[in-house]
């Protein structure tokens, strides 16, 4: 069984770019919206550290964070759950794939993107494996 991070919060709706604010922090890890305003990403030493700091902006904001871990008991399909994070994934990694096959493509650029997709990729895609053969292939070409 495995251990998940989630996260609740409220924040005021003046001005929105609080709001923005944290979605996108959320987006950038990662994360998945489990139910209404709950936010959910596997547990790992990096995303505690990342939703502490995301609470306490939060709070900065003059709102309300919970963060917890929690083992699912019931009610929700892990593999299932791991399924949606995975494809989530996979569609940035298919991009990349795509973008690699284009002509004047930018295999530096496209190598930032990898790893910015990679550290999200918490369940080790296969695909990711098939864009790093990819990007190394091309980038010994040069």
């Amino acid at each position: 069984m495995r251990t998940w991070i989630l996260l609740t919060y409220k924040i005021p709706n003046e001005p929105t770019s609080g709001r923005v604010f944290v979605w996108r922090k959320l987006k950038k890890l990662g994360a998945m919206l489990l139910h209404d305003s709950i936010w959910i990403l596997p547990a790992t030493s990096r995303i505690r550290e990342q939703l502490r700091w995301l609470a306490d902006e939060i709070a900065e904001l003059k709102g309300e964070a919970i963060v917890w871990e929690s083992q699912a008991t019931f009610g929700i399909n892990e593999d299932k759950l791991i399924a949606q994070f995975t494809s989530a994934i996979d569609i940035e990694y298919r991009e990349i794939l795509a973008d690699l096959k284009r002509k004047n493509r930018d295999v530096a650029a496209l190598s930032r993107r990898y790893q910015q997709i990679k550290a999200q990729d918490y369940f080790n895609s296969p695909l990711g494996r098939r864009v790093h053969d990819a990007l190394a292939a091309n980038g010994d070409k040069k």
